[in-house]
Parts: C-alpha cells; structure tokens; sequence
C-alpha cells in the first residue's frame, strides 16, 4: 500500500505542484486548503506523512501542529514555508515539526526528505473509533462491522469516521464536504449522496441501518429501533 500524504497549502499552484509531483511517484496525497479543513481531516482521517505550510488561512500552520501533537499523534510533519530565520525554525521544530523546508526548494529535495521521514519507525499508536458492532481503525485504516471486514475506498473510510465520532449528532452536507473533501462546497454536486449511499450497502451487508437521512438537515449515524 503506498503511503498516505496529506498536504496542507492554500496557494492552489504549489498544491497543485506537489499533488500531480508526489501522486507520479506514487504517494497517495490528500490536501487541505486551510488550517481548519486540515484539522478536521486529521481527526479523522490517518497519515504516514504531513506536509504542512505556515501561513494559512484561519488556523495557522504552528496552531494545526501543537493541536495535533496535544492528543498525542505522532505522524511526522514537515513544514513547507517561506519563513527562514532561526528562531522561526526553532519556533516550529520546538512545536513538534520533524523537518522544516524552506520556500523556494527544489522537488528533489522534498523527495529526499520525504523519503527519510517515512523510513523512520512506527511510532504512533493505533486509534480505534467505535459505535455499537462498527469499527475503525485510523492506524490500520481497516473498518469492520460484526468482525467482518469492510471494503471501503479512502473517502468512504473519512466518512464514517466523521459518523463515527459523532454518534446522534446530525451532520449537514457542509460539514461533511468541508471534513472529508477539504475543497470548496459545491452545493448542487450529489457527491455526499452517492458516498453515503454506497457506505450504507456496505455496512448493511452485516447489519441494519445505522446511517439515517434527516430531511433538509443532514445525515446522523444512530442505531435504529427494531
């Protein structure tokens, strides 16, 4: 399986860049446009590697990182950004950075350190998200349900671990855009229809539904009564 990168940039051509660059040397990438989508996907959703710049908008890099250090995530992080004094280098190091590159570099280089920070060991403990006989596994990025193995695509896996930490909670389309996707919400788009439609085929396989509609609201994941 090849590993998982998520890149955190708001500047569409350097995004842009590094998604078709890594995706050819054939890294799973994932981006996030501005700190508040990047952290929503980073709980819930697994990483082998970050790449995340400074500046960005609402949340900045510096905060994304402490917040995700502080429940104990221990994916490595590299920092892409244009800021190069030393102190601002100590500044992200101290808060948890594993490697810091500074804006212009050349992709060889960024390989390089990629390369380097995901032959470092395992370090992060499994995370495992519960409700009622579904499980999911960020860690292994495994999903069961009744112990039986669930075959679900990468958005398919985002999105029930979004259901899954908020169990009763009626979630909207945008907020399932705005955590899963991380792009701008297309309000007219049947994306989150088609997705949830085929994760509820695959979790009924081995039980009954749990993904309920609320009309003109939103989706919430409740067991429903018998």
């Amino acid at each position: 399986m090849s590993s998982r990168i998520l890149i955190v940039e708001d500047e569409a051509p350097i995004a842009d860049f590094l998604l078709r660059g890594l995706g050819e040397e054939g890294y799973w990438v994932e981006r996030a446009a501005d700190g508040q989508s990047a952290w929503d996907l980073l709980q819930t959703t697994s990483y082998d590697l970050i790449l995340l710049d400074w500046w960005l908008p609402g949340l900045d890099g510096i905060d994304v990182l402490r917040s995700f250090r502080a429940i104990n995530r221990t994916t490595p992080v590299l920092f892409l950004t244009a800021r190069d004094a030393v102190t601002q280098r100590v500044e992200g190091l101290d808060a948890g950075a594993d490697d810091y590159l500074v804006k212009p570099f050349a992709f060889a280089e960024l390989l390089a350190r990629v390369r380097a920070l995901l032959r470092r060991p395992e370090q992060h403990s499994s995370l495992m998200l519960e409700y009622k006989d579904i499980r999911a596994d960020l860690g292994s990025q495994k999903a069961t349900r009744d112990g039986s193995a669930l075959d679900l695509t990468a958005k398919e896996f985002s999105l029930l671990c979004l259901f899954l930490q908020n169990p009763g909670k009626i979630l909207t389309r945008t907020r399932i855009f705005d955590s899963v996707w991380g792009d701008n919400f297309d309000g007219h788009s049947n994306t989150i229809e088609v997705h949830v439609k085929e994760l509820r085929r695959k979790l009924e396989k081995h039980g009954p539904r749990v993904i309920l509609t609320r009309r003109n609201r939103g989706y919430l994941l409740e067991e429903t009564e018998a």
